[in-house]
């Protein structure tokens, strides 16, 4: 008798990638990472000493579910000191890390069958969760005629060939894959087109703090009602502390405390008190973002050299979303007999357009300068032979 499973959804390209590098780098190789976005700077150093002190205390235990009030309050005084925004600690909900925040915001916000809106190319996790819990996802592609931004006018369009209303739109500013930075203005005309229709709006802002170019806009500076999604991960260097968080409207606070009770009892404590000190950790972080621009201008350089020229602007995030289309159609292959000819990893574009990725590579420059010079010499000479 065969047991009746869902499908799986389509795998994280991205972590398959690190996997094989992981393995090159247990048989000795050295590889040089550009697939994921990894920081390769630490947790900031008083985020480390909060820790070990807390570790050395030994009590470690649940927390609030929506986690400790002090580092609520910490998040909130933050966006008070960048934004100039007044926000209640209360609406500040603690997660185990962005992805956390993802789920708890899906399940509350959408039934099975909604449509939800995202971008092509965009985080192919978005994609892979909303479906696994029976959303339509709507993709719509953005590219230089709209500024990499979604428009009302796109999303009117969706809908008139969705032959149904939206129920959610979600944005990422810096995003991913494209580095592309939503205007103020761009933000505010999503948030208006939302609340008129009732659609529930999310915005990622998960790579917030490194912006190079154009506006660093928070959907709180214009909205009310928006889901803001953050995370320690990016600017703080915190992947592995799993620790996020997101900003919710009053009337979601208590639903979504209900289920992150169930879902995840509380996000750990031991990184909610290093984030906490994270906070006070920015001048250390800010000489790491000016490493990130070092390494933005020597892709900047380079990479068109190669024969890979920029499909987005490298406005913000740390990533360089190239048209690889001069050596590939065929980016997956492309990415994986790099990393096996000169273990250089770099991300196909499958995973973040399901259409037109085959044209395109990702590639992080959040490691040191010293591995982004090695890694574009190794592509240099392998590309030069092919």
């Amino acid at each position: 008798m065969s047991i009746h499973r869902k499908p799986s959804v389509e795998p994280f390209h991205a972590m398959d990638i690190l996997a094989e590098a992981t393995r090159l780098r247990g048989e000795g190789h050295q590889v040089i990472s550009m697939a994921v976005g990894q920081p390769a700077h630490p947790a900031p150093a008083v985020a480390r000493t909060a820790a070990a002190r807390a570790l050395e205390a030994g009590r470690l235990g649940y927390t609030d579910a929506l986690g400790l009030k002090s580092l609520r309050q910490a998040i909130a005084a933050r966006y008070k000191r960048e934004h100039g925004i007044d926000l209640d600690p209360n609406r500040v909900a603690v997660t185990t890390g962005s992805s956390a925040a993802f789920n708890l915001a899906f399940l509350q916000l959408f039934n099975p069958g909604d449509l939800v809106v995202i971008t092509r190319p965009g985080y192919p996790a978005y994609r892979n969760i909303l479906a696994a819990l029976g959303l339509k996802v709507v993709e719509i592609a953005v590219g230089p005629e709209t500024g990499h931004a979604l428009t009302p006018a796109a999303l009117e369009a969706a809908e008139r060939e969705q032959g149904a209303r939206v129920a959610g739109v979600l944005i990422a500013s810096p995003a991913n894959p494209t580095g592309a930075v939503h205007t103020r203005d761009a933000i505010a005309a999503l948030d208006a087109w939302c609340a008129d229709r009732g659609v529930a709006f999310i915005s990622d802002e998960i790579y917030h703090g490194l912006t190079w170019s154009g506006e660093e806009t928070t959907a709180l500076a214009v909205s009310d009602t928006a889901v803001v999604i953050n995370s320690f991960s990016k600017y703080f260097c915190m992947t592995g502390w799993r620790i996020g968080w997101m900003v919710l409207p009053a009337d979601l606070v208590r639903p979504v405390e209900c289920l992150a009770q169930s879902l995840y009892i509380s996000p750990p404590e031991l990184s909610q008190i290093a984030a906490e000190a994270a906070l006070d950790g920015t001048e250390e972080m800010d000489a790491v973002r000016d490493g990130y621009r070092q390494n933005r201008s020597l892709l900047a350089d380079r990479l068109p050299a190669l024969g890979l020229p920029f499909a987005a602007p490298m406005d913000g995030a740390f990533y360089a979303w190239v048209d690889a289309s001069g050596h590939t159609n065929d980016s997956m292959a492309f990415a994986r007999q790099m990393l096996a000819d000169i273990h250089v990893a770099t991300t196909p574009g499958r995973d973040f357009d399901p259409i037109d990725g085959g044209r395109y590579l990702r590639l992080s420059y959040a490691g040191s300068h010293e591995e982004m010079t090695t890694g574009l010499a190794r592509m240099e000479d392998w590309l030069g032979k092919r």
